[in-house]
């Protein structure tokens, strides 16, 4: 009993030799333009069904129907029947192409360099076809390196970019949270109090470099939390006196710690 030859996909290929001969004689024009068109048409369930191997990736199935129509249209331009080459064996890589460039361009959801992209997609083949013998057990990423012929860093390098095809909203929730704990809810917020201790880093040093006078002053004022009243019948002064030095101290102090941060950001400018 004979048995039935598989069919192959791609079995029902029209016969558009003659016309892509007619193609390569005719001078550009209209009429060129018209059989390009025909033959684009003739060809195109095949382009539809190459779009369809790659629905189910987080793509519109027509948009990725799209995409193969312009991959056809740019391999009917470009194949010469000259070099003896079936126009079926040039167009299919041709459209795959750019179906895996328009994935590469607009699917991911960072900007990942392409050998990122090609190491992410070694990975992901080697841990399919690692899986098929391993039952429920993750490949190692030794087992990967050793699969694919890469570097355990590269392996590495390509596991994290399998994270980076796709991001998230900041209002997401984790997985596993029943209380709606999000994303967003693990970020770090500014801390009020490290500006305080860079406040006083800085006035530190010029505090030790005031006069005794009115290092007393400020200590008795700010650390001590006395009135200026009283602060005054200590000093045998008066509180007007009192509250002009404080004034004037704490300005001179200010305008110092300002001044050196207005040159350190020179200086930092300059060096970019």
């Amino acid at each position: 009993m004979r048995t039935k030859r598989a069919r192959h996909p791609h079995d029902d290929a029209p016969d558009t030799a003659e016309d892509f001969r007619r193609i390569v004689a005719l001078p550009e024009g209209p009429e060129k333009e018209e059989l390009k068109q025909r033959v684009v048409e003739a060809w195109m369930p095949m382009a539809e069904r190459l779009a369809q191997r790659f629905r189910n990736r987080g793509e519109n199935l027509e948009d990725l129907q799209q995409v193969a129509s312009l991959g056809l249209v740019k391999a009917v331009d470009r194949y010469d029947p000259g070099r003896g080459k079936a126009f079926e064996s040039f167009a299919i890589p041709t459209i795959v192409g750019e179906i895996k460039r328009h994935f590469r361009d607009h699917m991911w959801g960072l900007h990942v360099p392409r050998r990122v992209q090609e190491l992410r997609n070694k990975v992901r083949v080697s841990r399919r076809e690692l899986s098929l013998t391993m039952g429920d057990r993750s490949p190692t990423v030794a087992r990967i390196a050793e699969h694919a012929g890469m570097s355990e860093e590269d392996v590495l390098v390509g596991m994290e970019a399998l994270e980076s095809y796709s991001t998230l909203s900041l209002d997401a929730e984790l997985p596993g949270a029943e209380d709606g704990y999000s994303l967003a809810d693990t970020l770090g917020r500014t801390e009020p109090g490290f500006d305080h201790v860079i406040y006083r880093e800085s006035v530190k040093p010029r505090l030790k470099r005031l006069p005794e006078r009115e290092q007393r002053i400020l200590y008795m004022r700010f650390f001590c939390d006395m009135t200026q009243t009283k602060i005054a019948d200590e000093l045998g002064c008066s509180q007007m006196h009192v509250s002009r030095l404080i004034s004037r101290t704490c300005q001179r102090l200010r305008d110092e710690v300002d001044a050196d941060s207005d040159t350190g950001r020179e200086r930092e400018l300059t060096a970019a």
